[in-house]
């Protein structure tokens, strides 16, 4: 007969293996050496780096390249913070990450992008990749160069046999999913002609919106970190023409002047959103809202209004694009932030669905062009599928998310 302790010792090792199988392999990282003399490193002046797993069989000339998130850093004090961790020094970076979600190499967790060339490329810089300042300060020693490691990482991948892709996908996370906006246009100007060239955004449709306070909090970080990073000379032109260069950092204000296709995968309730757009700690001095931003089941029923009258804005930006035939959408009702590089998010038997359809689905048949997909969910609490974000509470101190 077998004790209870047994048991449990057998139902961790399977969930274990269970975990290994999905978790796709290790991947090596590649730190990008002669970047250095072109002035593209990380805030600390450390080379940038990516992690590359190589196609195989028909996915040999087909390449995804996944941008790292992370926030960023608005001023001088916080990129001094972020420049002692991954996120600023590729010093402080793992030497090996698991692919998983839109970059597993196995075909049953990833059915349409598992043989092909898998890039995630770490985000060092604290500016989405749009910084460009010549001088450094030699007290602080920062290098705002996100724009040129941007450029650096690119030209090493077209070396490396980028350059004959058939296929391409440039996608990334949060702020990584900013960053698939902001250089989807200038990704497709680098390859050649001929190749099928889409863009991805997960979590990276963040909105122009008042905090619970009525204060115009993320506005005024973005204007901070665009001036700090000297971002707006990367930015769209057709855009800063037209308004301040900061709001040029916004989706809303750009998305619909991209020629390239692109996907836009976003929870309505964007977890970070609301945790620091709506209702970030400067517009709840005293914590009204923490128990509700760890888990929206501690919500009350004005915070969820608030929170439903938030996702109200979001659909409107998100509409205003327009209408586009080559523009895809998957717009679940999940309390979720990044939900490609999840396994359990991106194709797995419980996966949030929209239309009976996986994340993974969406994406594959809007790319072959199979099938159109442009869903919105209804609203919260209406999708049984939603994996719902929890929390831990942590000091402020802690986090990587944007404070002013």
């Amino acid at each position: 007969m077998v004790d209870t302790g047994s048991w449990q010792w057998l139902y961790l090792i399977l969930l274990g293996l269970l975990l290994f199988k999905t978790q796709g392999i290790y991947v090596q990282i590649t730190y990008v050496q002669s970047a250095v003399a072109k002035g593209a490193v990380c805030l600390d002046g450390s080379p940038p780096a990516y992690h590359w797993d190589r196609g195989f069989g028909t996915g040999i000339n087909s390449w995804l390249i996944q941008l790292e998130g992370g926030g960023w850093c608005n001023n001088v004090s916080s990129c001094l913070v972020r420049k002692n961790t991954h996120l600023g020094s590729s010093r402080r970076m793992v030497k090996q990450i698991p692919f998983s979600g839109i970059l597993n190499n196995k075909q049953q967790f990833n059915p349409d992008f598992y043989n092909w060339n898998r890039v995630k490329v770490r985000y060092c810089d604290g500016s989405s990749f749009t910084g460009d300042v010549a001088a450094v300060n030699p007290v602080t020693n920062l290098h705002f160069r996100g724009a040129r490691v941007w450029l650096a990482v690119m030209e090493d991948l077209l070396a490396k046999g980028m350059r004959n892709a058939e296929n391409a996908v440039l996608s990334g996370c949060s702020a990584g999913g900013l960053a698939s906006i902001l250089h989807c246009d200038s990704f497709r100007a680098l390859l050649p002609m001929g190749t099928k060239v889409k863009c991805l955004s997960d979590a990276g449709f963040f909105i122009n919106a008042k905090d619970v306070s009525g204060g115009h909090y993320i506005e005024a970080f973005f204007n901070q970190l665009v001036a700090t990073h000297g971002s707006a000379k990367s930015l769209l032109p057709s855009c800063t023409s037209r308004m301040r260069p900061s709001l040029c950092f916004f989706p809303q204000y750009i998305a619909q002047q991209i020629q390239t296709p692109l996907f836009i995968i976003n929870a309505a309730y964007d977890s970070w959103q609301i945790r620091n757009i709506l209702a970030p700690g400067i517009a709840d001095p005293h914590g009204d809202w923490e128990s509700c931003k760890l888990d929206i089941k501690h919500c009350m029923p004005s915070q969820i209004k608030t929170m439903q009258d938030f996702r109200l804005q979001f659909l409107v930006a998100l509409l205003r694009l327009g209408k586009s035939g080559s523009r895809g959408m998957f717009i679940d009702s999940c309390y979720a932030h990044c939900q490609t590089e999840m396994q359990e998010l991106w194709h797995m038997p419980d996966s949030p669905l929209l239309n009976k359809t996986t994340i993974a689905k969406a994406v594959g048949d809007w790319f072959y062009d199979r099938n159109p997909f442009q869903k919105i969910d209804c609203a919260y609490p209406c999708n049984p599928t939603c994996h719902n974000r929890v929390y831990e509470s942590q000091p402020q101190a802690q986090s990587h998310y944007p404070r002013l």
